[in-house]
């Protein structure tokens, strides 16, 4: 295996057991390189949250390969776990613990789950606080931040893991849209500084700007898979044309 491959996606397939056996992912199949960003964009229901929760297992797939690293994560024998721990995820809502505050809500898995030294961690805590601007509310509670604060210390909290890859799902859509930019500021940040991320995304913006490749899905499918200059301004897609044609 190459080293660069982070995570390849071979012919994954999930069906819903919903009544209607909902197809979900249809025989996709993915690779993601270390320090890419890649931006999934598609309608509604076309499948890209599934696809981003399938990269760490928050959906096990009907069928099909989740290679991480090296490793098949969707063996069943797999202790996934022990593959979270590198894949951080953000999504559209901050899931902070508000009983804890900002730097309780950054410490609390690397010290309990990985079992690291509490000083360590809290001065990583507050560096990263520090580069979301926000090591100054670091005592402070959940409730007493803004949206785009929270989504903020979400990213904080999921990089003080210290991931190999972010995982993001809709980040802003939850967001206020004045709050929305500070969010994707740092998002832009992470990715200069060589972060692998994928990004589920309406923020077509984010997509041409930061995206190193853009993947667009319709009906479970990976319909086209381009760097951004060719995706957004030679579409050769009918269905991605119509639906540029719609978003921007």
């Amino acid at each position: 295996m190459e080293t660069n491959k982070l995570i390849q996606v071979k012919d994954v397939y999930k069906r819903f057991e919903d009544g209607n056996m909902t197809v979900a992912l249809d025989h996709c199949s993915l690779e993601i390189r270390k320090g890419e960003v890649v931006v999934i964009v598609g309608p509604s229901g076309s499948g890209k949250s599934t696809m981003l929760r399938t990269l760490n297992m928050l959906e096990v797939p009907t069928s099909g390969e989740i290679i991480f690293e090296g490793v098949n994560i969707a063996d069943k024998s797999v202790d996934i776990n022990v593959h979270r721990q590198k894949m951080g995820m953000v999504f559209q809502h901050f899931n902070l613990f508000p009983h804890k505050t900002i730097l309780e809500n950054l410490t609390l898995a690397p010290i309990k789950v990985k079992g690291e030294d509490h000083r360590t961690v809290e001065e990583r805590a507050m560096r990263l606080l520090g580069i979301v601007g926000l090591a100054d509310r670091a005592h402070d509670y959940p409730s007493q931040l803004s949206g785009g604060q929270k989504q903020r210390v979400a990213i904080a909290r999921a990089l003080c893991m210290q991931p190999e890859v972010m995982l993001f799902d809709e980040p802003t859509s939850a967001l206020d849209p004045e709050m929305v930019g500070e969010v994707l500021e740092v998002m832009r940040d992470l990715a200069k500084h060589g972060m692998t991320m994928v990004v589920v995304t309406h923020e077509m913006g984010f997509a041409r700007e930061v995206g190193t490749r853009v993947i667009f899905m319709d009906q479970g499918k990976i319909l086209v898979d381009e760097d951004p200059k060719t995706f957004f301004e030679k579409p050769e897609n009918p269905r991605l044309q119509d639906f540029l044609a719609k978003v921007l």
